[in-house]
């Protein structure tokens, strides 16, 4: 719907497009991961695109799109404050859950869904409540160079014996992920500025609890550090090093958002085949229309 607003002395044109605001990995409002979808993203141009995300101030923004591919069900463009991004995971699950809450239907029918971002297509799925998404090949792995571990130790505010496993987990942010001796460790983690690094930790819960992995995400926005709540990429990385490794086994559920006072659960599952699903809830918060240059 088009409205006219006035401003300095003039109208102009303005375009009403369906919003929403979803919180993912939680079935619980408000102690997820939030993302900003605008479910029509059509004739946005790339700054436009980037001062809607830098107003929402969410870690990410996304916009749909009409795909490109013919195999694809829809396109995203995936924004932080401060940049585009290839892929993300916890903006690939709202973005799918916002579009099928607006009417969206996988061009196969059934529960299999294709989105295609930046990255290529990534296949998401419908099961028991939730969405997955299939955790997308590693842009780079393999171990980290001893001079990046102890400067991550630096940076952690830990020495460097505290750290027990190192592995690149990039498959898009960029993550170089660190394992401690256990989850309790991971927690009491108090970090400084982590300067230009993507860094994700990980540490095993005792047996027998909901969650046998406790993760934490920090990285550097805008020249502060910060920790992101429930990070799907970093999760896909990491189940590929930990069930790569035998360090793991699938299902698991990996515990996120904790020292943030979020609750954030990543459902980890492998199929046959080998590849590795990272699922969750999603939640609709907010949801209505953003008004948007015509």
């Amino acid at each position: 719907m088009t409205s006219f607003r006035r401003r300095d002395g003039e109208y102009t044109a303005a375009v009403q497009r369906p919003f929403a605001q979803v919180d993912v990995f939680t079935t619980e409002p408000y102690r997820g991961n939030p993302v900003a979808v605008v479910l029509d993203g059509s004739s946005l141009s790339d700054a436009e695109m980037q001062r809607i995300a830098h107003w929402t101030n969410l870690s990410e923004t996304t916009f749909v799109l009409a795909p490109s591919d013919p195999e694809a069900d829809y396109r995203v463009r995936i924004f932080t404050p401060s940049m585009e991004l290839p892929f993300a995971g916890h903006p690939t699950l709202g973005t799918c859950h916002a579009w099928l809450a607006t009417g969206g239907r996988p061009r196969g029918g059934g529960d299999a869904i294709v989105q295609e971002c930046a990255a290529g297509l990534v296949r998401i799925r419908r099961s028991d409540g939730q969405l997955a998404f299939a955790a997308p090949p590693l842009i780079r792995g393999g171990p980290v160079e001893e001079a990046d571990v102890e400067r991550i130790a630096r940076l952690l505010r830990i020495t460097r014996d505290e750290i027990t496993g190192a592995r690149w987990a990039d498959n898009g942010p960029g993550w170089m992920a660190v394992m401690l001796r256990d989850a309790e460790a991971v927690l009491a983690l108090r970090p400084g500025d982590i300067e230009d690094l993507e860094i994700g930790v990980v540490g095993r819960h005792p047996e027998g609890g909901e969650a046998a992995w406790e993760l934490r995400a920090f990285m550097n926005a805008n020249g502060t550090a910060v920790e992101d709540p429930v990070t799907g990429s970093l999760n896909a990385s990491v189940a590929q090093w930990l069930l790569g490794s035998g360090q793991a086994t699938a299902p698991y559920v990996a515990a996120q958002g904790t020292v943030l006072g979020r609750r954030g659960r990543a459902h980890i599952t492998q199929d046959e085949d080998g590849t590795i699903w990272v699922g969750g809830g999603t939640v609709t918060c907010v949801s209505g229309q953003i008004e948007l240059p015509a």
